[in-house]
């Protein structure tokens, strides 16, 4: 059972949110939350797998949250939900640590396969954030990805942590980090997630099947 915990200051998404998972017993959702202060408070004390967090509230929002989530080592996968899919919304999330970002027209089905994607330590990107990466990575003359980068990226695409990777291609976990900083680097990226869709949105990598 994939535990998780709902983050958005209208009451009326929350019930609604959670009405979605009730009823699959995949699915428990452990804690509500209204505002990115409270759900910092309530992820530490009870670690959901996953948190489906809203962008703009009132106090503390969203991309604030998960940079204070990411800090503190925060085990729980961080997907946004939301209504905004401007550049800045989605690349300050994915920066921030967040592992996917999806908009709230999302179906059930959408979101349930979501919540298990990123609960495998997997990237999730709505097709409209998708598009607006592509659209914000296409620039010239980036360096080439080397072919042990490139299977470094697959496996971290595929959700393997530094040591999963690094004993599957026979390599130690410092060599892993080692790519993954070059990664970062030609990619002009800071993170994972952030590298995993701006190498999809460049071709390096195939989207996973939705």
């Amino acid at each position: 059972m994939i535990t998780l915990m709902i983050v958005d200051d209208h009451p009326v998404v929350r019930d609604g949110l959670r009405g979605l998972f009730a009823t699959d017993p995949r699915f428990e959702v452990v804690a509500e939350a209204a505002d990115g202060a409270e759900a910092i408070t309530l992820a530490q004390r009870l670690h959901p797998a996953v948190i489906l967090m809203d962008l703009r509230m009132p106090g503390l929002g969203g991309v604030a949250a998960i940079e204070s989530l990411t800090e503190a080592g925060s085990s729980s996968r961080v997907v946004v939900l939301t209504t905004y899919d401007t550049d800045a919304d989605v690349l300050s999330a994915i920066e921030a640590g967040a592992i996917g970002f999806l908009l709230k027209d999302a179906s059930r089905a959408e979101l349930h396969r979501a919540v298990e994607a990123a609960a495998r330590g997997e990237s999730v990107l709505a097709p409209a954030v998708l598009a607006r990466v592509m659209a914000r990575s296409r620039q010239p003359a980036a360096p080439p990805l080397s072919p042990r980068e490139l299977e470094v990226l697959e496996l971290i695409a595929a959700g393997c942590s530094n040591r999963e990777a690094a004993r599957r291609l026979l390599i130690s976990e410092a060599t892993v980090k080692t790519h993954l900083l070059h990664i970062f680097d030609k990619l002009g990226v800071r993170d994972r997630t952030a590298a995993v869709a701006t190498a999809i949105a460049r071709g390096h990598l195939t989207p996973p099947p939705s």
